[in-house]
């Protein structure tokens, strides 16, 4: 009995377990059965999207970079497309190992390797890194079956930027660079669309109009999908969807001119900004001395990026944008307009000028060149008289000057279209309160007010400000925002966009007031310090010539002493307009450390006018002797401007 018992109990122990290993097991195909229905069910498209993505990849192509094209449709930026080796620093075990294998494959020079070692500090180890560009088919070829031996290492086809002139106007243009890691984390901050039309590009534009109309040439990305092996790589293409090129970008500059004016300044430094005075538009915007943009394409090494930053001519400012500089005696027509619209001197009000002035003690002197005599405003501006001008600052004073000079633009931005522009100098005693911490130094004295009337003292502008006050004064008051670009074009639909300078309020100048300046800046071209250079011109024109100081003279020190050092020598300086009654171009030019204005800087705005005026061209001899700083009128027989080429493409523009 008590057996029987015992085998029931243990059946009913056995049913138990059972019974628990049953539900275990419905339980486990329950759940995954309801595993199996998410994945299929409701995770199904999630799923399959991911199975997709692991079968094919979506690549970006990135787009043409739009051109760049003067106002005539010459090419000044334009893209060809070449094969790069490039290396992901993070794929690679021994990298100066890989790249002397390489080497021994296609040539690598010690400039691709510092340029990749800059490349390499500035980016990060996963980027793929160009070791060598532009290469020929045959070293592609011989690479190619070479391959299987350098992981990490591949052929990438690349578009290349070009800058077909070279040096010429480089300033203007700028140039494009790789994007390093400050601009990537800037990026970061862009909106979601902006910056998935940058995946795949590795170059942006860095300076100039390839950096302030980025957006218009980047263009627009493209994609293609294709289905890739378990190891990455692809194999077929499934679908595309081609890239937008860039917009063409046309420009109000005339690069014949730039490329003249470049010429004339030669081996000297300085700059020339002319402007159409009707419209604002930028006929020639030159700084000297330039760079060759092309150097940046793909990557600057080390010793370049060196050359160009350690230069003592520092080739890289861009002086018509961010040079500043005292005016000089150029100033002068804008202070005689100041004392007429306010009321402070008539123009037919006499000062004797006996070559000095005397105030609070301190002799203001003229140059030995001076003539004395009673004066009035046409003979003063005529004659360049530094005591008329000493005295009218004087009489007017550091607020009222600042005060009728800065509607004209001086001593703040221009508005032009590229990054970069600086402020200049206008004094006034607020500013000077503002500019310094010691109480002492923050007074302004009366003393201080009488250089300013010769362009001297705090005074300190742009060529670019000097341009646009000229075109304001010439025109009796008309302003713009002066402008570059001049239209963006379509390349899909040929649309063209105008670019159109933005018109300012204009000055309230009374015209009779306007032309006593005009006629007086005339005679300077007939009469004064600029008529040996317009002698002969078939065109009236409009100047004043400007000596300025580079350094500050000691008390009793004589200018002779600094003769010596090149570069402490006085800048030469002139503004002009043409014609007299209807002006066309308005121009500052100024050439560093070259001293009298008449001698340098006259003679080369005599040749922009007689280019834009005339469609002349300097001859060869001329364009020699006002880089030597001695020429006056044109000495050779001049040729047409429209049978002189451009200027031949540099050996380091030259496209494989």
């Amino acid at each position: 009995m008590a057996e029987l018992k015992n085998l029931e109990h243990e059946l009913d122990r056995f049913r138990l377990r059972l019974f628990a290993a049953g539900v275990f097991v419905l339980l486990a195909f329950g759940l995954l059965g309801a595993r199996l229905w998410v994945l299929q069910v409701v995770r199904h498209e999630d799923l399959a999207a991911q199975a997709e993505s692991n079968r094919t990849a979506v690549l970006p192509i990135v787009p043409n970079r739009g051109r760049i094209l003067d106002r005539h449709g010459e090419v000044l930026a334009t893209n060809y497309s070449a094969y790069t080796l490039e290396i992901t620093p993070s794929k690679v075990d021994d990298l100066e190992a890989t790249i002397d294998g390489l080497g021994g494959i296609v040539e690598i020079g010690a400039r691709d390797r510092r340029r990749f070692k800059r490349l390499l500090d500035e980016g990060k180890s996963f980027d793929s890194l160009p070791i060598r560009t532009k290469l020929s088919d045959e070293e592609v070829a011989r690479f190619m079956a070479q391959r299987f031996r350098f992981p990490g290492v591949d052929v990438k086809a690349r578009l290349f930027r070009n800058y077909p002139l070279g040096e010429t106007g480089s300033h203007l243009l700028g140039y494009i660079g790789r994007i390093n890691q400050a601009e990537k984390t800037k990026m970061e901050d862009w909106p979601d669309e902006q910056l998935a039309n940058y995946k795949g590009t590795e170059y942006i534009g860095k300076l100039g109009l390839e950096q302030s109309y980025e957006a218009d040439l980047h263009g627009q990305t493209g994609f293609e999908r294709v289905e890739t092996s378990a190891g990455g790589r692809a194999i077929r293409r499934l679908s595309s969807h081609a890239p937008t090129p860039g917009n063409t970008l046309m420009l109000s500059v005339d690069i014949k001119l730039q490329a003249l004016i470049e010429e004339l300044f030669g081996e000297r430094r300085g700059a020339l900004v002319a402007i159409d005075p009707r419209n604002g538009e930028v006929l020639a915007f030159v700084s000297k001395p330039t760079f060759d943009p092309n150097l940046f394409v793909d990557g600057i090494d080390v010793d370049s990026w060196r050359e160009l930053n350690e230069n003592i001519d520092k080739p890289l400012l861009n002086r018509a944008l961010r040079g500043t500089y005292p005016p000089g005696s150029t100033y002068k027509p804008f202070m005689a307009m100041a004392a007429l619209d306010s009321g402070k001197r008539g123009p037919h009000v006499i000062i004797q000028d006996n070559l000095t002035f005397s105030f609070g003690g301190r002799v203001f002197g003229s140059p030995e060149t001076d003539r004395p005599g009673p004066k009035d405003m046409r003979a003063a501006i005529v004659s360049s008289s530094n005591v008329y001008f000493y005295s009218l600052a004087n009489e007017m004073g550091v607020d009222l000057i600042h005060d009728e000079l800065e509607p004209f633009g001086f001593g703040r931005k221009t508005g032009i279209d590229v990054e970069g522009e600086v402020t200049g100098l206008l004094p006034s005693t607020e500013w000077k309160r503002r500019a310094y911490r010691k109480p002492e130094m923050q007074k302004w004295f009366a003393g201080e007010t009488i250089s300013l009337g010769i362009g001297q003292g705090y005074n300190s502008f742009t060529m670019l400000q000097m341009a646009t006050a000229m075109s304001t004064l010439a025109t009796g008051g008309l302003r713009f925002k002066p402008r570059l670009a001049r239209e963006v074009v379509d390349v899909v639909s040929g649309e063209r966009r105008q670019v159109a300078s933005d018109a300012l309020p204009p000055l309230d100048l009374k015209p009779e007031q306007v032309d006593v300046i005009r006629r007086a800046m005339n005679g300077v071209t007939l009469e004064g310090t600029s008529r040996a250079v317009f002698v002969g011109a078939p065109y009236q024109s409009g100047g004043k010539t400007g000596t300025a100081q580079a350094v500050g003279l000691r008390a009793g020190e004589k200018y002779s002493s600094v003769k010596a050092d090149e570069r402490k020598r006085d800048h030469s300086l002139y503004v002009a307009f043409a014609p007299v009654d209807e002006p066309k171009v308005a121009l500052a030019v100024i050439v560093e450390n070259a001293g009298w204005g008449s001698m340098s800087a006259a003679p080369i705005a005599r040749r922009v006018f007689d280019y834009l005026l005339l469609g002349q061209y300097p001859s060869v001899e001329d364009i020699a002797l006002t880089q030597q700083g001695k020429s006056t009128v044109p000495v050779g027989k001049p040729r047409l401007a429209a049978d002189v080429p451009l200027p031949g493409q540099s050996a380091s523009a030259a496209m494989p």
